[in-house]
C-alpha cells in the first residue's frame, strides 16, 4: 500500500498578508504545495490529502484538481472549532486554528495507512520525500514514527535570525527531545558579513550550534496509531486551554509525550536537502528565485504538470 501525503493548509497566513497556500512561486505560477505534491509522487506516495478551512475548499478543488487528476487520488478534510468529536460539549471563540497536531487529527477518518504530515508553505526538495517513502514502506510502525531532520544552516535565512525546533538525537539516531531555540542565525564577521558559523540567542547570551545538527521542519512520518494516541492528549490540552485563544496543539508536543511515556520511539531521518519557505510577503522573491535555480538547474521541469 502507498503512503499517504497530509499537507496541513489550514493557516489563516496573517503575517504574510494573503493566502500563501496557493499562492504562485514556480514560473507558471506553481504553488509550494505543487512542488511538494511532484516530489511524493516520485518519491512513490498514492494519495495527498488537504487539511483546510471549509471556506478554502472551492479555491483548492479549482486550483488542484484539474492538475493532479489522474496522478495521484486526492481528498479533503477540514480544520474546525468543533471540540464534541473529542467529547467536549462546550463552544469557544477563536481565531487561529488548534495548532498542526489537531489539523493532522482533522485527516483520522480519511487516512488508513502509513502517512507522512507536512507545512503547506514549506519547500522540503526530493530527497526527503524519498527517505520518508523508504521509512513509512519498510520501518514503520505503531510504536516507531519519524521525522526528517534538517541541517540547521541548510534552513536559515541570510537576513535575520530564525526561530527552530532544534533535535536531540541518540546513538540509535532517534530523538530524545526538541528544544525551540527562538533566535538562530549565521554569525557574522569583523565586517558584519554572515559567515558559515550558526549561533542562538537566549537571555541575552550567545550560544554556538552546530552547523550540521538537526532541526524539524514539520516533516512527520506516522502510522494512524498516532489518531488513537493524541486524541485524548489533545481533549486534556483543550480543556486546560478552553480560555487562551492562542495556545496551539504542536506535532513537537505530542511527540515529546510518547518519548517520555515510552509509546513510540521517532527515527531522525536525515536529509541533505536545502529548506527555504515563507513565513512574510517579504520571502516571496527568496523563494521563487530558489525554485528559478531549481528549475534552471534541471531539478523540476519549467512547467511542472504538463
Amino acid at each position: 500500500m502507498k503512503p499517504t501525503l497530509v499537507i496541513l493548509a489550514a493557516g489563516m497566513a496573517s503575517r504574510y498578508g494573503s493566502m500563501k497556500q496557493t499562492d504562485g512561486f514556480g514560473p507558471n505560477g506553481e504553488t509550494i504545495i505543487d512542488y511538494s505534491i511532484y516530489d511524493a509522487i516520485q518519491a512513490g506516495f498514492g494519495k495527498v490529502i488537504f487539511v483546510i478551512k471549509e471556506e478554502f475548499a472551492d479555491n483548492f478543488k479549482s486550483i488542484f484538481e484539474l492538475k493532479l487528476k489522474g496522478k495521484i487520488e486526492t481528498d479533503y478534510v477540514f480544520q474546525t472549532f468543533d471540540l464534541k468529536p473529542y467529547g467536549i460539549d462546550i463552544e469557544i471563540e477563536r481565531l487561529k486554528p488548534w495548532g498542526t497536531a489537531h489539523a493532522t487529527l482533522a485527516a483520522k477518518d480519511a487516512v488508513n495507512e502509513p502517512f507522512c504530515v507536512i507545512n503547506a508553505d514549506d519547500f522540503y526538495g526530493l530527497e526527503a520525500y524519498q527517505k520518508m517513502h523508504d521509512f513509512l514502506t519498510t520501518e514503520v510502525s505503531n510504536d516507531q514514527f519519524s521525522l526528517v531532520g534538517f541541517q540547521t544552516d541548510k534552513t536559515l535565512s541570510d537576513y535575520g535570525s530564525v526561530s527552530r525546533g532544534v533535535c536531540e538525537v541518540d546513538a540509535q539516531g532517534n530523538l530524545t527531545e526538541i528544544n525551540e531555540r527562538l533566535k538562530v542565525y549565521f554569525k557574522k564577521d569583523a565586517d558584519g558579513n554572515n559567515t558559515s558559523e550558526v549561533a542562538f540567542e537566549e537571555a541575552g547570551r550567545e550560544f554556538a550550534l552546530k552547523a550540521d545538527s538537526r532541526v524539524s521542519m514539520n516533516f512527520w512520518g506516522f502510522t494512524p496509531k498516532i489518531f488513537e494516541l493524541s486524541s485524548k492528549m489533545f481533549k486534556d490540552f483543550a480543556l486546560a486551554n478552553l480560555d487562551n485563544p492562542k495556545a496551539e496543539f504542536f506535532i513537537p508536543l505530542v511527540a515529546d509525550e510518547l518519548i517520555k511515556t515510552g509509546k513510540a520511539v521517532f527515527k531522525v531521518i536525515p536529509t541533505q536537502n536545502k529548506w527555504f519557505g515563507v513565513t512574510y510577503i517579504e520571502d516571496k522573491p527568496i523563494v521563487q528565485e530558489s525554485i528559478d535555480k531549481l528549475v534552471g538547474s534541471g531539478d523540476y521541469p519549467k512547467n511542472l504538470w504538463t
